[in-house]
């Protein structure tokens, strides 16, 4: 089969590799017939996010139809539409019972401590071979599969894999309710669900950060105020805004990656650009640029620093943007203004079907996000084109076939 392969750092190849195979009991088999790229992918690709296995398929979002299932999986069959989560889950530790599948004891080979099993991942995660191919083993299949009801389409499906529910998850952690003002701190496809999920959640206000133009046009388009921070200083402006006093929630929807301002009044000074150029090469001591692609962001902790001084004196913190262990917090300023700091992988099991009702009773649409559809054999430039943050490039869809990628 053919599937998009991680081989190293700035080296992502579309090779034919073998079909996967029942391995354990648990297991199902699905033919994909659709996939996503995810900023996630990205972070593997820049050499972000270390330790990745040659070889592993990338990509951790998947809907497709299942071709067999292992003897223990006794709630579906061959022919079922399904939707996958990014992360694993057993379903059966007390992790999973109490809705943290993103904790479980069991899903990862490297043992209880060894952190979230995801597909397409680093050798910490499983590894598990990823979903940009055209098909995937999804192990614990029983609870890590979710039907597809009518009525709910490819493209909609894709988009509750994983985005959809890790924005969910960030306003969640956020305690939004009713008047609520919540500054969102990116506005690519994880933030746009992250803005979407607030406002179903009761906020009063919505203020989006970022300085791409379409994202900040799909960002107002759903209610949001924007910010482009290369225009204006977004903490002095979510103060402006509020009178003083700042947001009652931060969310984090960028993380490591993060570029800093190259324009306007927050550009950091000579001495924060070195501060940001070593917490750069920290993050990422190998790192394979070309021709413009697969460059790491360049101010790593950025939002980290905007959330903590942008908020409200006993205000919340919600992170979802992907971090390493290289890059620091202020603890010191969270704790000094009573902040509470929330943030985690996403239990995609827990929301998933709670998603799947609220598009199929026309609640929402996620498919407004997705602007690119395309086959797997033309996913290394859809990649590259998305890795620039190319105006218009918010979220791709993978298909088996079809043409290039082209606007949804």
């Amino acid at each position: 089969m053919k599937a998009i392969v991680w081989h190293g750092i700035g080296d992502i190849r579309l090779d034919n590799v073998a079909e996967p195979k029942i391995k354990k009991p648990s297991d199902a088999i699905v033919r994909l017939t659709a996939s996503a790229i995810c900023g996630t992918d990205l972070h593997m690709v820049r050499g972000t996010m270390s330790g990745m296995k040659p070889g592993t398929i990338l990509g951790h979002e998947g809907v497709g139809v299942v071709e067999e299932v292992g003897k223990e999986v006794r709630n579906f069959q061959r022919g079922d539409r399904v939707v996958m989560g990014s992360t694993i889950g057993c379903g059966y530790c007390s992790y999973c019972r109490d809705g943290y599948y993103a904790q479980c004891d069991h899903a990862n080979p490297n043992g209880p401590q060894a952190g979230t099993a995801f597909y397409g991942g680093p050798k910490t995660s499983g590894p598990f071979d990823g979903m940009q191919a055209e098909f995937v083993r999804v192990p614990f299949a029983a609870v890590n599969m979710v039907k597809i009801p009518e009525g709910v389409n490819d493209h909609q499906a894709i988009l509750i894999s994983d985005i959809f529910p890790t924005g969910w998850f960030g306003a969640d952690m956020a305690e939004i309710c009713d008047g609520r003002t919540v500054a969102i701190f990116g506005c690519g496809p994880v933030g746009q669900f992250t803005i979407a999920s607030a406002i179903l959640m009761g906020a009063g206000r919505v203020i989006a950060v970022d300085t791409i133009g379409s994202r900040l046009e799909m960002a107002r388009a759903q209610g949001a105020e924007v910010i482009n921070f290369n225009a204006d200083d977004p903490v002095e402006t979510i103060r402006e805004l509020t009178g003083g006093i700042g947001a009652d929630r931060c969310i984090d929807a960028v993380g490591v990656d993060a570029n800093r301002p190259h324009s306007g009044p927050a550009m950091p000074n000579q001495a924060e650009r070195g501060e940001f150029k070593d917490e750069q090469k920290e993050v990422a001591p190998r790192t394979k640029p070309k021709n413009g692609n697969w460059e790491p962001g360049d101010a790593p902790s950025q939002v980290l620093q905007w959330m903590t001084q942008a908020v409200a004196k006993a205000g919340t913190l919600s992170i979802i943007g992907v971090y390493s262990e290289k890059v620091k917090l202020s603890v010191g300023d969270a704790m000094e203004r009573n902040l509470t700091i929330r943030m985690g992988n996403c239990n995609h099991r827990r929301y998933i079907p709670k998603l799947l009702e609220m598009v199929r009773t026309n609640v929402i649409d996620p498919a407004i996000v997705l602007t690119h559809t395309g086959p797997l054999t033309g996913a290394l430039e859809a990649y590259r084109h998305f890795d620039k943050r190319e105006e218009g490039w918010i979220k791709v869809e993978l298909e088996p076939a079809g043409e290039p990628a082209q606007a949804a």
